[in-house]
């Protein structure tokens, strides 16, 4: 296995965000693992199952093809049995579906069986809730991105009303505890930073200082 980078830490820390500049200053692959957890989710959704229906999903994630496809510029795609579900991965249902799909082991499992599959192809950075203690055990550049959940939930909050969409901040607070609490309570393979892991605390960072901290350690 080539030497990845890995991100872990809870939703609204910025990983995605510091992923991507990372690896267009060091000119490689970023892979957005959650996006292959909401494909998941997406496809349950298209079958009918529910996301709590943990017997199904195990059974479905082994019958469904998820691929991972780049297009020219380097965008990520997420296609399912053939069909390209992109513009559908990012519905604050689908999001809620994801963090519960997840904790299926056969998710998990399946998922991490495709990551590494693309990790050994060529080096990436990734991001995701257990790349670090779970997909890329070996690698040597870990990091664990975090924030409060206020400055996450702040965040988001700011986010939603620049897209021009209605956003209640307790709400979201709310939310982002709860999948805090459903990824690292999870019974198998949960969120959690790992002693080999270094820890950045992005609640009073940029985004420069994040991506920096992080170059200077790879």
């Amino acid at each position: 296995m080539k030497q990845s980078i890995g991100i872990d830490g809870p939703a609204g820390a910025g990983k995605s965000t510091i992923a991507k500049r990372i690896a267009a200053i060091l000119g490689i692959p970023y892979l957005d693992t959650g996006a292959m957890y909401r494909g998941v989710a997406v496809a349950a959704k298209r079958h009918g199952v529910g996301f709590t229906d943990e017997e199904t999903i195990a059974k479905l994630v082994g019958e469904i093809d998820l691929r991972v496809r780049y297009t020219e510029s380097g965008e990520q795609h997420i296609l399912v049995d053939g069909a390209d579900v992109t513009g559908e991965l990012r519905t604050e249902e689908i999001s809620q579906g994801a963090s519960l799909v997840s904790r299926v082991p056969a998710v998990r499992d399946r998922m991490t069986e495709l990551q590494r599959e693309v990790a050994h192809e060529q080096r990436v950075i990734m991001d995701g809730r257990d790349i670090c203690t779970n997909v890329l055990p070996d690698t040597p550049y870990k990091f664990f991105v975090t924030a409060s959940a206020e400055e996450r939930a702040n965040r988001r909050y700011k986010q939603l009303l620049e897209s021009g969409q209605s956003a209640e901040y307790d709400t979201i607070l709310h939310d982002i505890i709860r999948r805090d609490k459903q990824d690292s309570e999870r019974a198998y393979k949960p969120l959690y930073c790992g002693a080999d892991t270094k820890l950045i605390d992005t609640t009073d960072m940029t985004i420069e200082e994040a991506v920096n901290a992080i170059l200077s350690e790879v």
